[in-house]
């Protein structure tokens, strides 16, 4: 088994006023050698943004992007026509291929939102930019493992162009679950504890508390209160 624990206050951390970030991985004035991504994941960024501020319209190309609100709305508009709210319980994913332009705005004036934002590499280059979003209930991943993105193209369910499994879980307290890693060859996983806490082996991982581990079929996982982890699994290679 190979892990490494990475505690929430060793992320960088940004604050432009309207924007409090802290950021996984190396992106924009935040840079770190030792953190340039995991296999494919290569941006894992949680965003504070401020009532009626947001990202102007700038481009993307050749990313998988990946975009979990967890408090508020977010306001997304693109050169595809799309004009959407995310919400809490929705997830909005995009390839970005040939190249999109886009904004993000907090979609209130008087509420904060916060949203986790993940890019992973993608499979294939120069692909047909592509915009999807889906709610899921609560319910579905509440003391169990949710998939909520996967490669596996679908016309209903979410998918990205990567051979990566994205899933959710809320586990009540003293609840244990189990993730069986999905993919054959050389996986890893990337854990990050939104809320709670849990246990790992004899590690005990807190909120914002991420678990990148590789070399493994399985983890065991044990909520120590009530918890909300998001697991991604990507290829290393």
């Amino acid at each position: 088994m190979n892990y490494v624990i990475h505690r929430s206050e060793s992320r960088g951390h940004v604050d432009h006023g309207w924007l409090k970030a802290a950021h996984s991985f190396s992106f924009a004035s935040y840079y770190n050698p030792e953190k340039m991504g995991f296999g494919a994941l290569r941006v894992l960024n949680d965003d504070i943004i401020a009532p009626g501020h947001g990202f102007g319209l700038h481009p993307h190309e050749n990313m998988e992007i990946v975009t979990i609100v967890l408090e508020g709305k977010l306001l997304h508009k693109d050169d595809m026509g799309n004009k959407e709210y995310i919400r809490p319980g929705e997830i909005q994913v995009m390839s970005a291929g040939t190249g999109i332009i886009h904004s993000e705005y907090n979609g209130s004036s008087n509420e904060q939102c916060k949203l986790l934002q993940i890019w992973v590499l993608p499979r294939e280059h120069s692909v047909k930019p592509r915009y999807m979003q889906k709610a899921f209930d609560k319910e579905d991943k509440y003391n169990k493992i949710l998939q909520v993105v996967s490669g596996a193209r679908s016309d209903e369910d979410l998918w990205i162009n990567q051979d990566a499994q994205f899933s959710l879980c809320l586990l009540e307290k003293g609840k244990s679950v189990d993730y069986n890693f999905n993919m054959d060859g050389k996986r890893g996983v990337y854990l990050i504890v939104i809320d709670g806490e849990i246990g790992f082996e004899k590690e005990t991982l807190s909120k914002r508390d991420a678990l990148a581990i590789q070399d493994v079929s399985k983890l065991s996982l044990t909520a120590h209160s009530k918890s909300n982890f998001l697991i991604i699994e990507v290829p290393m290679a």
